[in-house]
């Protein structure tokens, strides 16, 4: 049993005792092979087999496997209409919250089908038998199974597993769950849509646990807003039983917390996910009334996000920031980004508010701009800016002098003004934010 458990949880080191000192082996290895004994991530825990040429066929919200408390789900989740992703989810509660999916990018339609064929392999064909999805992995299976755990595992004869979806991570890690050397989780592309959206978490190989933007809609990295600093000494991101979430080094030691926990995995459901806004959160649910004690929400509540403010984290040279183009992120009371559209703009996309924004006026002549001076105004902001989005400075100059330069410039849609200091900004805006700490002014320039 303690083999299988360093082969999946990979114990820092060798797996040699002799590598650990005493206070290591009653500090970190002790605890741990306890915790192999646990009937978690071990292949002796009780569960239903999927055999050899089972299949779920994607016709309605009741496609699924179960594990064996029916915490968990693993089969096709629809969330519009002829539109399903394969997924697992938690599954004893109302919002059947999705953990995990194999085809966010590719949605497949009513008639799909996932199969654990008679040689074994995993495969998701879409209804005219074209392969949307498969396992990828070395070995014979024997069985599938979803385990209490929410991992989903494809096990060969000698109980091992030869491929599982913890290992596979989306957006979301669970207890029990870790990230090693190289993995990385990405955000989806908004509340509604799984494909890969504009942020990733990465633990690098050089040890350094980084939040990304992305260039998107590649998944190629664009820019480093928080890190947790341990270049050389990162090993693994480990969500353990407790519900605690550390970063930890190859002797087991601490490196960095990113969420303590105030709630038991006994009593409540956790999962840690970066959301599609580029901020990662540890939330938890009561499983049950008594576990709310009236104290918690019957739903999900987090205990810890990171970065405490997205709109400020995020100043990057390449890219919009943290909300789209042309709009501009203000934190809410709830800790949350909302992304807005400054006077004279509207999203492009009105159910996406990350989407950006677009100006609803005919933007002004530059063969005719002293002409058409008198046709615009500049409506003022508060504690607004859009760094880098900069073409021209000008200092030490007036209010007055600085709304004129730009209402006589065509290439100019706000100026910002700070203390006698002038900054012209052109389309399209990026890294938008308002925040009691950023000062000054903004002036968007709009037609009359």
């Amino acid at each position: 049993m303690y083999a299988i458990y360093v082969r999946h949880l990979a114990l820092p080191g060798s797996g040699k005792l002799s590598l650990f000192t005493m206070a290591d082996v009653l500090t970190y290895v002790l605890p741990l092979m306890l915790f192999a004994l646990l009937p978690y991530r071990a292949v002796a825990q009780t569960y239903s087999h999927v055999t050899l040429g089972s299949s779920l066929t994607a016709m309605g919200n009741n496609s699924f496997w179960a594990s064996p408390s029916g915490e968990f789900a693993f089969g096709f989740q629809q969330f519009r209409t002829g539109a399903f992703l394969l997924a697992i989810w938690f599954n004893k509660i109302p919002e059947k919250t999705v953990v995990w999916s194999a085809n966010g990018n590719y949605i497949v339609q009513r008639g799909s089908r996932i199969e654990l064929t008679t040689d074994g392999q995993f495969v998701l064909n879409d209804p005219e038998g074209k392969q949307i999805w498969s396992a990828d992995f070395a070995g014979e299976v024997s069985y599938a199974a979803m385990l209490d755990t929410g991992n989903f595992v494809l096990t060969s004869r000698d109980s091992i597993y030869l491929w599982e979806s913890f290992d596979h991570p989306t957006d979301t890690i669970l207890p029990t769950q870790m990230l090693n050397i190289g993995s990385q989780i990405v955000a989806r592309f908004s509340e509604k849509s799984y494909s890969n959206g504009r942020f990733l978490l990465k633990l690098q190989a050089d040890g350094d646990l980084i939040l990304y933007t992305t260039a998107f809609p590649t998944d190629s990295v664009n820019f480093n807003y928080w890190s947790t600093g341990t270049v050389g000494s990162g090993f693994q991101l480990f969500f353990d039983q407790s519900g605690y979430i550390n970063l930890i080094a190859r002797n087991g030691s601490k490196l960095y917390v990113l969420s303590t926990n105030t709630a038991s995995t006994k009593d409540f459901y956790q999962r840690a996910i970066l959301e599609y806004d580029g901020v990662f959160r540890h939330y938890v649910y009561p499983k049950s009334a008594d576990s709310s004690r009236g104290k918690w929400p019957m739903a999900w509540y987090p205990l810890s996000l990171i970065p405490a403010n997205i709109c400020m984290s995020i100043t990057a040279r390449t890219g919009s920031g943290a909300c789209g183009f042309n709009s501009y992120c203000e934190l809410g009371d709830d800790q949350r980004p909302n992304c807005k559209c400054p006077p004279g703009y509207s999203f492009l996309d009105p159910n996406n508010t990350m989407s950006g924004c677009k100006q609803n006026f005919v933007t002004q002549s530059c063969e005719k701009a002293s002409q058409e001076k008198d046709q615009f105004y500049l409506e003022e902001m508060i504690n607004t800016d859009w760094p880098l989005s900069d073409y021209q400075y000008f200092q030490p100059v007036t209010e007055d002098w600085c709304s004129e330069a730009c209402l006589g410039d065509c290439f100019c849609a706000v100026a910002i003004f700070r203390n006698g200091n002038c900054w012209k900004k052109k389309i399209p805006l990026s890294n938008g934010r308002i925040d009691p700490s950023v000062g000054g002014k903004a002036l968007i320039k709009t037609r009359i």
